[in-house]
């Protein structure tokens, strides 16, 4: 049966349109900074990362059926509905064209434990006196504990955005157990501070003023937040324009743990991010999760998620609640079954992003 979602438009009319299921995800990981010895500490990251990698491994292999019906994108118009009983491979499945080039490694900062900051950049064909492009952010997921850039799938999404018609920047950034909140939040700030740098804008033909952000899992966390930090225009500082999140944890208070049914390991993973032996005595988990930075001058946000995952399918019927009582605009999409992060990226759901990205980036 087709479910239906509200999609908020720019014109503050509420629309009912086919919704997909649910991807509520997330990759998360965690260590205990508050651990009261150092043997303690060790343990305790230890076994988050245990934890993050089961975590990871149960997930490599979800698959769900295709949905049945695809909603649009941020548009005035309902897409056709689309149907297919062949599984996919999520982003993998995407054509790439050999003009999208790829710079890898490129340094964007230190941080201030000496940490050399690397993103890659993918890029469309470079047409000479061709209009500036808009660009994309896009944050690799692995329970804040793992992951890389340049891994099969993220190196597929940022070509795949390149051939979209963006400028990607795929980033690394600071992992649990060496770190913990907020670490990772200030490393893509430091990204996005230079990707806007006018000679690095120039470098790679982007508008600044056009820039969003795409992430999965953990990473989607991280760009919820990103895209709801602070307040006022969305075209310039560490500010963006648009947010498309994938099986994001939106909230990792105590009381986002009474959202749906979380296995205990994924609350030990999120603490290990936190730095939190509980969530009971945890202030700084109120400030690294999004539903609790929302305001009226937050740019647009494009929510995916599937509906029987690790990280329940409340978490983004949160978000989308959330985000309609501020009034900013947003899609929800929730998928049949168990996909997470960029195994929801089946054709349909690259369409209904680029739709959404483009409508708000140009």
């Amino acid at each position: 049966m087709t479910r239906l979602t509200r999609v908020i438009d720019d014109d503050r009319t509420t629309r009912t349109t086919p919704r997909i299921s649910a991807t509520v995800g997330l990759a998360a990981a965690r260590r205990s900074r508050h651990s009261g010895t150092a043997a303690r500490f060790v343990r305790t990251a230890a076994v988050a990362v245990v934890a993050a990698t089961v975590l990871a491994g149960a997930l490599a292999g979800c698959r769900a059926a295709t949905p049945t019906s695809v909603a649009a994108a941020g548009s005035n118009d309902v897409l056709a509905a689309v149907s297919t009983d062949k599984p996919t491979d999520g982003v993998r499945t995407a054509r790439i064209p050999r003009s999208v080039s790829v710079t890898s490694d490129l340094v964007y900062g230190t941080a201030a434990d000496g940490t050399v900051l690397r993103l890659d950049v993918c890029s469309p064909a470079r047409v000479p006196g061709a209009a500036a492009l808009p660009g994309v952010v896009a944050i690799h997921g692995g329970s804040w504990s793992m992951g890389d850039k340049a891994n099969t799938d993220w190196r597929a999404v940022c070509r795949w955005l390149a051939s979209a018609g963006f400028v990607a920047y795929s980033l690394d950034y600071r992992l649990v157990p060496a770190v913990t909140f907020p670490a990772a939040i200030d490393d893509v700030n430091t990204a996005v501070a230079w990707i806007r740098r006018p000679a690095n804008a120039a470098r790679f033909g982007i508008d600044p003023a056009r820039l969003g952000v795409l992430g999965g899992s953990a990473g989607a966390n991280l760009a919820a937040l990103l895209g709801m930090r602070g307040s006022g225009p969305t075209d310039t500082g560490t500010r963006v324009a648009a947010v498309a999140e994938l099986s994001g944890p939106i909230d990792l208070t105590e009381a986002g743990q009474r959202l749906g049914h979380p296995v205990p390991y994924v609350a030990q993973i999120e603490r290990a991010y936190l730095g939190c032996r509980t969530f009971s005595d945890c202030p700084q988990a109120m400030d690294a999760s999004p539903l609790y930075a929302i305001d009226r001058s937050d740019p647009p946000v494009f929510i995916a998620q599937s509906s029987d995952e690790l990280i329940p399918r409340e978490q983004g019927d949160a978000f989308a609640a959330a985000l309609s009582r501020a009034h900013v605009p947003h899609t929800l999409v929730t998928m049949p079954g168990k996909r997470h992060s960029v195994a929801l990226l089946d054709p349909p759901m690259r369409r209904n992003i680029v739709a959404f990205l483009h409508r708000y980036l140009g």
